[in-house]
């Protein structure tokens, strides 16, 4: 799923969030946090944070959703109606650029947000606008993206919080 990668793309760039990522949310997510998730999927993320966090998912919509409990709903149509009982914005977007720069720029503009993807991004030019708003980077290292593979993805990834007015962007540490 990779730059790197010479596989075909899943439809939806659809990769189900392990369990692997989440736990470095921990200590960044307050326990029993009401969050949206725009990018459902299957539901996998929502599981993780449950478990992981005790969080509370108040909003789980997706183009494609793959579990009943999760609406049918363009990320990118999120609003305030759809957020009303939600604190946080937390998902594993898509990776293409425009769209992943379009998500970084609504999201951050309705709640504190924290995405999940490549850690190369924040060293290009055209993150350099938007690294304007990253509050937070959270380090978790490479992802065993497809379950029963062998090899974890070729890329580092990181958690992302994106905010409408962050002071200053702070670098954490990854975890042992």
């Amino acid at each position: 799923m990779g730059k790197r990668s010479a596989f075909r793309r899943r439809r939806q760039d659809y990769y189900p969030t392990p369990r692997g990522p989440v736990t470095a949310l921990r200590g960044h997510l307050p326990r029993g946090v009401r969050f949206a998730e725009p990018c459902a999927g299957d539901g996998r993320l929502i599981d993780h944070l449950r478990a992981e966090i005790g969080a509370v998912c108040g909003y789980a919509g997706d183009v494609f959703p793959r579990r009943g409990d999760i609406l049918w709903r363009d990320a990118l149509a999120l609003d305030e109606a759809a957020l009303r009982s939600c604190d946080v914005i937390v998902t594993n977007p898509p990776w293409k650029r425009e769209l992943l720069h379009e998500m970084i720029d609504r999201f951050s503009a309705l709640r504190p947000t924290w995405l999940l993807f490549d850690a190369d991004w924040p060293h290009t030019r055209q993150s350099s606008a938007l690294m304007l708003r990253c509050a937070a980077v959270v380090p978790v290292g490479r992802v065993k993206w497809i379950a029963r593979s062998k090899h974890t993805g070729k890329d580092n990834c990181c958690w992302y919080q994106f905010t409408a007015d962050p002071r200053a962007t702070v670098m954490h540490a990854r975890a042992a």
